[in-house]
């Protein structure tokens, strides 16, 4: 279960468009940021994506990926022409093929080959028809589905959604944002050739007046028990309170909401059922997933800023800026160290993402009171951060990779910091809940004594 979200210009503070990104995973389907450079290609090369291989282009875009460490695709992020990504699971009616490109890999090939946000639907689009999506995306339980997308850059947004090689894309004007259904029913901007007339010959609807993608290929089942619908409410009435003043630290608040309809803030271990936003696994067909790794975008024309947590949970990380001209670990010793090597599903605590894990699954122990030892200083320091990156976008690279090093560098040391007073809580798991987080730590060798 994900959240992608977007506030157009007309609607942020500063009149720049700003883009949030919630990829939701396996517990230990462990996350990374990697930095890929543009590259060019002879003629007649193939590119190995996850599942597939396809013919390669001849010049592909620099890009800035969020992704799980097994996928060669990603869940989220951007290239060298501020184009940013985020993509969501889709159940549809529609049969799932067992192989294709994953969508998160036609995700990673829009961005290399896409210099704007129309663009990049025609990429994703073109690619359905040629090769089709399909395939496991699930790390250790199988799991099958169709892809939703929102594409934006500094002047444009789209919300592009699939069922099979069927798709429907609109253009966005103000806020808009999706989770695990699809939203676009009667009016799109662009659909496939035979959308609507391939429902009605399956029975879906009678006739055009009849016809609503959402309604006609939506899997009832599956879309509802995701919670799409009640998340997306929830973001999008976050988002709107705070219209003409959404800021980046407004994207990144929305991406830590666990609250609900009516305002309430639900417990992190209901955990049978429900999804929040921000999301925790517990137990249960819903609840075996939570967010891996978070992205916030500033979308400035000139000068583009994005954060990334490259960790577990929004409520227990902090979001960095990077910038894809100066994300470079391999020229940064500092920052090598605290990224680590590429992380596994097994618990490592040289990585990044594994040794965050210590203090999230601690405070999840009991979530609702140990989130309040450190929440305070969390927001104090992203803020010091965001107020360094703003200041730092007309730095050079070299500056800029310094600052990056040194927010990654202080993070880490605070969440050290944070894990002891969290150690010295206790635990009001139920025993569901308990029992499912033993057996997730169990599957990643996680060291029990941690907790």
């Amino acid at each position: 279960m994900c959240d992608t979200l977007i506030a157009t210009a007309e609607t942020t503070k500063d009149g720049v468009p700003i883009f949030g990104k919630n990829s939701d995973r396996e517990p230990n389907e462990a996350h990374q940021i990697v930095n890929i450079p543009a590259r060019d290609y002879a003629p007649g090369v193939d590119v190995q994506c996850t599942l597939i291989a396809i013919p390669q282009v001849e010049h592909t875009f620099a890009v800035l990926l969020a992704k799980p460490f097994w996928i060669w695709g990603a869940e989220m992020g951007t290239n060298e022409h501020s184009l940013v990504i985020g993509n969501e699971a889709l159940f549809t009616r529609v049969p799932y093929a067992r192989k294709g490109l994953l969508g998160m890999d036609l995700l990673r090939l829009a961005l290399e080959r896409a210099s704007s946000a129309r663009d990049g639907i025609t990429v994703i689009t073109n690619l359905l028809a040629e090769f089709g999506q399909g395939g496991n995306h699930g790390l250790t339980h199988p799991t099958y589905y169709h892809n939703s997308y929102i594409l934006a850059d500094p002047q444009d947004a789209w919300v592009l959604e699939t069922a099979g090689s069927h798709w429907a894309a609109k253009q966005i004007k103000g806020i808009y944002t999706i989770s695990n259904g699809i939203t676009i029913e009667k009016e799109w901007d662009l659909a496939s050739p035979d959308l609507v007339s391939n429902a009605i010959d399956r029975g879906w609807c009678k006739d055009d007046h009849d016809f609503s993608f959402a309604r006609c290929y939506s899997d009832l089942i599956y879309t509802r028990f995701s919670d799409c619908r009640k998340r997306r409410r929830r973001s999008e009435e976050l988002l709107t309170s705070q219209k003409g003043r959404i800021t980046p630290e407004v994207m990144m608040a929305t991406l830590r909401d666990h609250g609900q309809a009516d305002g309430s803030q639900r417990s992190a271990d209901e955990s049978v059922a429900g999804a929040d936003i921000c999301m925790h696994a517990g137990f249960g067909p819903i609840r075996i997933s939570q967010t891996t790794g978070s992205m916030v975008s500033f979308l400035d024309a000139k000068t583009p800023l994005h954060f990334m947590t490259g960790t577990a949970a929004p409520c227990t990380s902090i979001f960095k800026p990077v910038w894809l001209d100066a994300f470079s670990p391999e020229d940064s010793p500092s920052l090598r160290g605290i990224l680590g090597p590429p992380p596994t599903s097994t618990y490592d605590p040289q990585t990044l993402f594994w040794r965050h894990e210590k203090l999230h699954r601690a405070t999840l122990r009991d979530h609702e009171n140990l989130i309040k030892t450190f929440a305070a200083e969390r927001d104090t320091l992203e803020r010091e951060f965001v107020s360094e990156a703003f200041n730092a976008r007309k730095l050079n690279n070299s500056a800029r990779a310094e600052l990056t090093s040194t927010c990654f560098t202080k993070a880490d040391i605070a969440e050290k910091e944070w894990l002891a007073h969290v150690q010295l809580g206790g635990s009001k798991q139920n025993w569901l809940y308990s029992s499912a987080w033993k057996e997730f730590n169990k599957e990643a060798n996680f060291p029990s004594a941690i907790l």
